[in-house]
């Protein structure tokens, strides 16, 4: 297994190198997950454009979002995007709420987030499971009908990007690992391990 997983690198083509080069813009180095969706580029821009629209326009902030991904991706047991997300979340809530968080602790979070990682982790752990009861809590918590809906689906997209990351062995970037807060990656301890 290499940085990028179980599959050998992509050939390599304007949209591959297109890829590559948003990520060294954006962060300094290209990121093995994008390693990974490099061999279909086009699938990774609509996926990620998806997920964009699917919140577009319900006002959830950058925060909130962080909340979403971070309990999403801990409860599926996903350890790159909780380390990526646990890190943003640290960035806007401190690193021991975002590590509380990743461990399933929601006490330091407001009304509106404990039952956006609550909803998030029940679709992420056995969405056959959620009720009635579940989505009302969403409703209580401010959310109407469409955003619950728009929610829903962000969260099921995120789901589907971490099966494809973690079936074919795309480990967090030593980067990622570098960076992130020591609370944050205290609490990571499921999933593959960060990249050597």
């Amino acid at each position: 297994m290499d940085r990028s997983g179980f599959l050998r690198p992509p050939d390599p083509t304007a949209d591959t190198q297109r890829l590559y080069d948003e990520d060294v813009a954006d962060l300094g180095y290209v990121m093995n997950l994008t390693r990974l969706w490099a061999h279909q580029p086009a699938t990774a821009d609509g996926l990620f454009d998806l997920m964009r629209r699917s919140l577009a326009d319900h006002g959830l902030t950058k925060r909130e979002r962080a909340v979403l991904v971070a309990a999403c991706a801990s409860a599926f047991g996903d350890s790159y995007c909780s380390l990526a997300y646990g890190a943003r979340l640290a960035d806007a809530a401190g690193e021991e709420t975002a590590a509380a968080v990743l461990r399933g602790d929601d006490d330091a979070l407001t009304a509106a987030e404990r039952a956006l990682a609550g909803w998030a982790r029940k679709v992420a752990r056995d969405p056959n499971h959620t009720g009635e009861a579940d989505v009302q809590e969403l409703r209580d918590a401010g959310f109407d009908d469409a955003m619950i809906f728009a929610i829903t689906v962000f969260v099921a997209l995120r789901i589907a990007f971490s099966t494809v990351n973690d079936a074919l062995g795309a480990r967090p970037d030593a980067e990622l690992g570098a960076t992130a807060p020591q609370a944050v990656l205290g609490a990571v301890t499921f999933g593959r391990p960060v990249a050597g």
